[in-house]
């Protein structure tokens, strides 16, 4: 059997990303491969299939979560729970027996999604997730625990968080942690690299490739004009200090303007261009 493809590398983002970055990279994929777009094309529609069923694990906040918990599990119990060693006494000879270490239960990895304003601002935030606790016959199963937490303001994305003893259970010894990461959703067209804030700008070719200014509305809501340089590329970035999140770094990231529909003067323009050889 194929091993299933990782829903989160199908839909082009990092594990870290915002639920709301997953549901704008979907919108994207679905629109790029949908039949509708790619009529008797066999390849754009199992790419379409393959980006819905990605999006049908981790496409909304609960899915994702149970999505998520499951790999956590899995590699749990395919590693084995996590202890300590044992360590057994010397024997004879008057030698100390050397005490023993409780064993643990593993930690629990835990995204909280908030805005950016609610990352700027701080504040308590709720969060659900499944824990294994020990049921009345003595076994661990698993339970849906909501906890709360206190962000400072000016939380960073990616930023983790540890509240000790609230990961899941062990039968016989202590519990594991929950380490909470901090999701800032980027807004439309935006993305994290890192602690860098990516704003994608949508250049037509004509401007990528003879040069020209587009306008461009910055994450504190000002606009201007940026200078596009002739023969520039897609995927080009052009940093702006001070101009992201909380006074941080900001990369311009060229993308290409693209079109649902085409007018005829337009459609005429292309010709043109293909018989040039452009």
């Amino acid at each position: 059997m194929m091993a299933e493809k990782d829903p989160y590398s199908v839909l082009g983002v990092s594990k870290g990303a915002s639920d709301g970055e997953i549901k704008r990279a979907f919108r994207k994929k679905a629109r790029q491969f949908h039949p509708d777009r790619n009529p008797d094309d066999g390849l754009a529609e199992a790419k379409f299939k393959e980006v819905q069923s990605a999006y049908d694990k981790i496409g909304d906040a609960e899915s994702r979560r149970e999505y998520d918990q499951k790999q956590q599990m899995a590699n749990m119990f395919g590693g084995g729970m996590r202890s300590s060693p044992q360590f057994g006494g010397m024997g004879g000879g008057g030698q100390r027996r050397r005490p023993q270490s409780r064993p643990k239960g593993s930690d629990i990895t835990v995204g909280l999604d908030i805005s950016m304003a609610e990352a700027e601002q701080g504040g308590t935030f709720s969060f659900t997730f499944k824990r294994l606790k020990p049921n009345s016959l003595g076994s661990l199963e698993g339970k849906s625990v909501t906890l709360k937490t206190k962000l400072e303001a000016g939380a960073k994305h990616g930023a983790v968080k540890r509240l000790k003893g609230q990961g899941h259970d062990h039968p016989e010894g202590d519990s594991g942690d929950v380490l909470l990461t901090v999701r800032i959703d980027a807004g439309e067209n935006r993305s994290w690299d890192g602690d860098v804030l990516v704003q994608q700008v949508q250049i037509p070719y004509s401007s990528m490739m003879l040069g020209g200014k587009v306008k461009v509305t910055l994450p504190s809501g000002k606009e201007g004009l940026l200078k596009i340089a002739p023969n520039s590329q897609i995927g080009t970035r052009r940093r702006m200090s001070k101009a992201g999140y909380l006074g941080g770094d900001l990369d311009l990231e060229f993308t290409l303007l693209e079109f649902d529909e085409l007018d005829q003067k337009q459609k005429d323009a292309l010709e043109q261009l293909k018989n040039s050889g452009l």
